[in-house]
């Protein structure tokens, strides 16, 4: 290992040293950082769980031990003793397999043993700055569990399910086996891109994996390292890419993970008031050469190791400024580290994507490191999705108020390469369901979701839904349920699925809807003035295509609706209303309007409508 590189924070690949890997004859050498340690011993299954000293290396700060005994798939931890003949017992902080939580044991995990088979993806992969990204975000254990699970524990607490069974893990298919569920349907409602919530191990679910324990180690609750890498592999064949979110601000503070690892604040400030987090968790002193290295190779590791194709980088405002807030400062340490990871991992992976979840106005974001900015691909866009949400909110006897919350974003959006979020933290904790936020009762929200999604998606900017969105689910995300499938046997849910299956597959097959996100000429207000009686019309351009979507926001039809448009003939390509996505006329799917002597087109608009046109 290069330990200059290390501790000077230029390493990316600190886990082929760190961890524990093969030995040159037999077995397992095991090799952990803990500078400040008076004396380390390693305990596990190999050894019937006695103490065995580590011996100290290089400057006596790195720390190893070869046990010719050792298999991969054995349970090890290491004891950190204190000078005053006490011990903390700690798993792993390189480790790349754990227990189920609560046990917290690391796990030998011989990485080289899966052959991946997606070498034509792999080489054909990119940003899709001018390509179609529509990413389905899902909790992997909720999305779907097994039947034991729905019929015997819905009402348990999590709890009363470890006291019920005492293996919690039958409750959720694993990687290898949710690959057979999840790919089809992926295919089946036109996402190409997945995106998983964190799958670093972590101890609490309720935390849904942004507090990790083993920042290396894909979360037991699904399966093991190789059953990942199956699921990943099997994507790919597909045609669908796989992003991770990963969480490179703060970490757990159970005391078995990285707090106070070798007796000393290690990897987090050596004061609470920088080193608890909002969310009561420990942050990461990024500005230490040895932690930089650290998460870095972590990053490199999910990418090289696991092949996925990009990584969402959570809560970059906390890294940005201090504790997330523009009047404290700009944490110029941190940004430094952002961009030297960014820029390292762009030259080792120059296809993979990078996004940033950032609500601040700080600028060049996505601006590549070479050229003065942080090197993401793309950034959330939070204030589109607040100021869209809101818009469908409010009664539609007011929407002609506030136009601005439809508009604005149109202003600032070539500034950065934005990504469009609906996500997990616009379904949960008493903020309601996409389709409950919709303005009205029950039966009016499904024709106002739809005119929100084909504006969602006619919209500049790359796409992402969170799972049960696309059939309205009506219930707050719960990380202990499974989706409510069941609610595909109602027309509205069912009618509802099926539009955004053809929207969808639309935005995929439409080059207009993507290619020019990010560059000129892409986009044109057609109609943005009639903020009264609240009716909008968008056109985007490809070098190959041009589309037009018109919409009526508001309550009340618009019977003749007229807009100038410099085109032989419009064809309809999706037409909100049409009776089998629940509205209440026969579809128009195929419907040719041509304009009259002064190039205007004619058409009614019901309320809570949008059509979309193929512009010939």
């Amino acid at each position: 290992m290069d330990v200059y590189g290390f501790y000077t924070g230029q390493l990316f690949d600190a886990w082929r040293y760190l961890g524990v890997h093969k030995a040159d004859q037999e077995g397992y050498v095991f090799r952990v950082y803990a500078p400040h340690a008076k004396r380390i011993t390693l305990i596990g299954e190999f050894n019937n769980w006695q103490d065995w000293d580590l011996h100290p290396g290089y400057n006596e700060q790195f720390w190893e031990v070869t046990v010719p005994q050792a298999k991969a798939g054995q349970r090890y931890l290491y004891k950190i003793w204190h000078d005053d003949h006490s011990f903390t017992e700690h798993c792993d902080p390189y480790g790349f397999g754990m227990d189920l939580r609560p046990a917290f044991c690391s796990i030998i995990r011989d990485l080289s043993a899966y052959q991946f088979h997606d070498s034509a993806w792999m080489r054909r992969r990119s940003t899709c700055k001018d390509k179609p990204l529509h990413i389905y975000e899902m909790h992997l254990g909720s999305w779907r569990q097994k039947e034991e699970k729905s019929k015997n524990s819905v009402n348990l607490n999590h709890s009363e399910i470890l006291e019920t069974d005492t293996d919690p893990v039958n409750f959720n298919y694993n990687y290898e086996e949710i690959a057979d569920l999840l790919i089809p349907y992926l295919k089946e409602m036109g996402y190409n891109y997945v995106e998983f919530m964190p799958l670093a191990e972590y101890p609490c679910d309720e935390s849904w994996g942004y507090q990790s324990t083993g920042f290396y180690a894909p979360t037991a609750r699904y399966g093991t390292a190789d059953q990942l890498k199956a699921l990943i592999d099997k994507c790919h064949q597909n045609q669908i890419g796989v992003l991770l979110d990963f969480v490179p601000v703060h970490f757990a503070v159970d005391s078995y993970g990285l707090g106070r690892f070798d007796g000393t604040p290690l990897y987090e400030y050596p004061n609470d008031a920088a080193g608890i987090s909002e969310w009561g968790s420990y942050n990461f002193i990024h500005s230490r050469g040895e932690i930089m290295s650290f998460l870095q190779s972590n990053a490199c590791y999910w990418l090289e190791e696991f092949h996925f194709d990009g990584l969402r980088m959570d809560a970059i405002s906390r890294m940005i400024y201090w504790y997330g807030r523009p009047e404290c400062g700009v944490n110029n340490k941190t940004l430094e580290f952002v961009k030297n990871m960014n820029a390292g991992l762009k030259q080792r992976f120059p296809s993979c994507i990078l996004c940033a979840e950032d609500s601040t106005n700080f600028p060049d974001v996505t601006t590549p490191v070479e050229y003065g900015g942080l090197g993401f691909d793309y950034k959330w866009d939070m204030g589109y999705m607040h100021d869209t949400l809101n818009f469908f909110r409010t009664d539609p006897l007011y929407r002609y108020h506030e136009p601005e919350k439809l508009t604005f974003s149109m202003m600032y959006y070539p500034s950065e390469c934005y990504l469009l979020p609906f996500s997990h933290d616009e379904n949960v904790h008493g903020k309601a369901t996409i389709l409950q936020k919709m303005h009205g009762e029950y039966e009016h929200k499904f024709p106002q979701a739809r005119t929100f999604y084909l504006y969602n998606a006619i919209h500049p900017g790359k796409l992402l839904d969170f799972m049960g969105s696309e059939f309205g689910q009506l219930r707050e995300w719960d990380e202990k349920r499974q989706q409510d499938w069941d609610m595909l046997q109602y027309p509205n849910h069912d009618t509802f699925h099926e539009f955004i299956k053809k929207l969808n597959h639309l935005y995929l097959e439409h080059s207009a809807f993507y290619e020019r996100d990010y560059t000129d000429g892409g986009f044109d207000w057609r109609d943005s003035n009639q903020n009264y009686p609240c009716v909008y019309a968008i056109q985007r351009y490809s070098s190959r295509e041009s589309i037009l979507a018109v919409f009526n926001f508001a309550g009340a039809p618009q019977e003749s609706y007229s807009i100038h448009c410099d085109a032989k003939k419009l064809t309809v390509l999706l037409d909100s209303n049409a009776d089998i996505y629940g509205g209440t006329a026969p579809d128009s799917a195929g419907t040719v309007l041509e304009p009259d002597e002064n190039q205007n087109f004619k058409f009614s608009l019901p309320a809570f409508s949008a059509i979309c046109f193929q512009v010939e």
